[in-house]
C-alpha cells in the first residue's frame, strides 16, 4: 500500500498498528506493547531529522567539514567557487546601493563596473559641488523670499491693528465731524481694517431712505408670502397692482436663486446649503418686494453678498437699498439709456486725456465703453476682481462715490494698456470681461493713483451735468459741451 512513497513519508508514516481499531480487551491488558512501539518510532524520527523540510541530519552536518559541504553545494548549484580579483580586494563596498546623489558621485562604481579615473572622480565631485552651491543658492533665495513675505504681513498686520484703533477712538465717535477730513481720506485710500469696514461702510452709504429694521422684517414677510403665493400658484391682489405679471415675479425668482448659486463660487458660502444662503435669498426678496419698480437685476447678488460680509442681515439690507438708490447705480439698475449714455460719454472724455494711445486703439476696433463697464459698475468690480481688491476699492467709492468707480476702470485700463494695444475687438472683451486673478492691490491702486480726473479744468462732476444738460438740450440743437 505505501510502497509508491518516498522513503522520507515512509520513515514518518505512523504503524499500521497504531491506526487500526484494536479490541477493548487487548487495550486493557497490552497497553505497554503500543506504547513501546511509539516510542522507539519517535526515537528514530528524532535521530534521522525531519528530512521533510530538507534539514540536514545532525550526526551527518557534525562529521562533514565545513569547506566539503561549500564544494559539495556549489558541485550541485554549477557555481564554481572562484578567487576574489585584486581589485576586488581594494574595493570595500562589493553590494553597493548609493541612498543619494552623492553615492552616486563621491562613491566607487559597483565591482561589476569599470573603475572611475582619476579625472571623472575629479569632474563628477566639482559637478555635485556646482550642483550642491545652486541647490543652496535656490534655496537661501526662497528662505528670503519667505522671510520678506511674512516681514510684509507682520507690518500690514500691525498697520491693521493700528488703523483699527484710530477708527475706533478717533474717527467713529466723530463721524459728522471728521468724515471729510483728509486723515480719513488718507486712511480710507490705505484700506478700511476689515473690523470697522461694515461700520464706516453703513455711515458712508447713509441712510437717506430711513430705512428701520422693521421695514425690513415687513418686506422679508411680503417676499415669504410671493414666494408660497407662486409656489402653490395662488395670485396676490397686492402683486396684481405692482403692475408685474405672475410670470414676471416667477421669472425674476428664478433669476435670484440662478444668481445666487453663482455668487462668489469658490467660496461656497452663498450656494445653497451654505451659511449665508437663506441671508441673501432674504435680503434679495425683501428688496424685489421694497421697489418692485426696478425688482431684481443681475448682478445685485455679488452687491448684496459684499455686504452680507461685513454687516448684520437688517444693516446690510439698508445699506444695500440705500447704495442702490445712488445716481449710478440706479441709472444701471434701471437700464436707463439715456443716462447711461451720458456716464460713457463722460467716461470717455477722461479716457481720451489719460490714455489716449489706448483711447485711439479701442476707437480703431469699435470697443465701445458698454462692453466692459456694464459688468464692472451692476458688479462694482466684486466680480471681475479679488474680493479683497473689491473691498478695497469700496472702501474708497464710500469717499468719493461714483467718482471712484470710472477712475478704477481707467486705473485698470492703464494698468493692462501695454496688452490691451496689441489685441483685437474679440481679444480685449474677453481680456477685460475676465481679468486677471492675481492682481496686486497695490499695482491697481498705483495705476488709479496716476489717473487724473480733471479735463480742461473740469472734474468728473461738472462734465457729467454738462454733458447731461447737452442731452437735455439736443433735441433744440444747442449744444453746451464743446469737444
Amino acid at each position: 500500500m505505501l510502497k509508491n512513497h518516498p522513503s522520507w513519508f515512509l520513515e514518518l508514516a505512523p504503524c499500521p498498528a497504531e491506526t487500526m481499531a484494536a479490541p477493548p480487551l487487548l487495550l486493557l491488558t497490552d497497553r505497554n506493547l503500543f506504547a513501546r512501539k511509539k516510542s522507539c518510532t519517535v526515537e528514530k524520527s528524532n535521530e534521522l531529522g525531519w528530512k521533510l523540510f530538507g534539514k540536514v541530519p545532525l550526526r551527518d552536518t557534525l562529521q562533514k567539514d565545513p569547506k566539503i559541504i561549500q564544494k559539495e553545494y556549489e558541485a550541485r548549484t554549477g557555481r564554481a567557487h572562484r578567487s576574489p580579483s585584486p581589485k576586488q580586494n581594494v574595493r570595500k563596498n562589493l553590494d553597493f546601493e548609493p541612498l543619494s546623489t552623492t553615492g552616486l558621485i563621491l562613491e566607487d562604481r559597483p565591482a561589476n563596473l569599470p573603475a572611475k579615473s582619476a579625472e571623472e572622480t575629479q569632474k563628477h565631485r566639482q559637478e555635485y559641488e556646482e550642483m550642491v552651491a545652486q541647490v543652496k543658492k535656490r534655496e537661501l533665495k526662497e528662505a528670503q523670499r519667505r522671510k520678506k513675505q511674512l516681514e510684509e504681513r507682520c507690518r500690514l498686520e500691525e498697520s491693521i491693528g493700528n488703523a483699527a484703533i484710530i477708527w475706533n477712538n478717533e474717527i467713529l465717535p466723530n463721524w459728522e465731524a471728521m468724515c471729510c477730513s483728509r486723515r480719513v481720506r488718507e486712511l480710507c485710500w490705505q484700506g478700511i481694517p476689515p473690523s470697522v469696514r461694515g461700520k464706516v461702510w453703513s455711515l458712508a452709504i447713509g441712510n437717506e431712505l430711513n430705512i428701520t429694521h422693521e421695514l425690513y422684517d415687513i418686506c422679508l414677510a411680503r417676499a415669504k408670502d410671493k414666494w408660497r403665493s407662486l409656489s402653490t400658484g395662488g395670485i396676490d391682489a397686492e402683486n396684481e397692482d405692482s403692475g408685474l405679471s405672475a410670470a414676471d415675479r416667477e421669472a425674476s425668482l428664478e433669476l435670484i436663486k440662478l444668481d445666487i448659486s453663482r455668487t462668489f463660487p469658490n467660496l461656497c458660502i452663498f450656494q445653497e446649503g451654505g451659511p449665508y444662503h437663506d441671508m441673501l435669498h432674504s435680503i434679495l426678496g425683501a428688496y424685489t418686494c421694497y421697489r418692485p419698480d426696478v425688482g431684481y437685476v443681475q448682478g445685485m447678488s455679488f452687491i448684496a453678498a459684499v455686504l452680507i460680509l461685513n454687516l448684520d442681515t437688517a444693516d446690510a439690507f439698508i445699506a444695500f437699498s440705500n447704495l442702490l438708490n445712488k445716481p449710478c447705480q440706479m441709472a444701471f439698475f434701471r437700464v436707463d439709456q439715456g443716462l447711461m449714455l451720458t456716464y460713457y460719454a463722460a467716461f470717455e472724455v477722461f479716457f481720451e486725456e489719460n490714455l489716449p494711445r489706448l483711447f485711439a486703439h479701442f476707437k480703431k476696433n469699435n470697443v465701445t465703453p458698454d462692453i466692459y463697464l456694464i459688468d464692472w459698475i451692476f458688479t462694482m468690480y466684486s466680480k471681475p476682481l479679488p474680493l479683497d481688491l473689491a473691498c478695497r476699492i469700496w472702501d474708497v467709492f464710500c469717499r468719493d462715490s461714483e467718482e471712484f468707480l470710472f477712475r478704477t476702470a481707467l486705473g485698470i485700463l492703464r494698468l493692462f494698456e501695454d496688452i490691451l494695444t496689441k489685441m483685437d475687438f474679440i481679444h480685449i472683451g474677453q481680456f477685460l470681461k475676465k481679468l486677471p486673478e492675481d492682481l496686486s492691490s497695490e499695482n491697481v491702486f498705483t495705476s488709479i493713483a496716476a489717473i487724473q480726473m480733471q479735463s480742461r479744468n473740469k472734474k468728473w462732476a461738472q462734465v457729467l451735468a454738462a454733458l447731461q444738460k447737452d442731452n437735455r438740450e439736443m433735441e433744440k440743437g444747442s449744444p453746451s459741451l464743446k469737444r
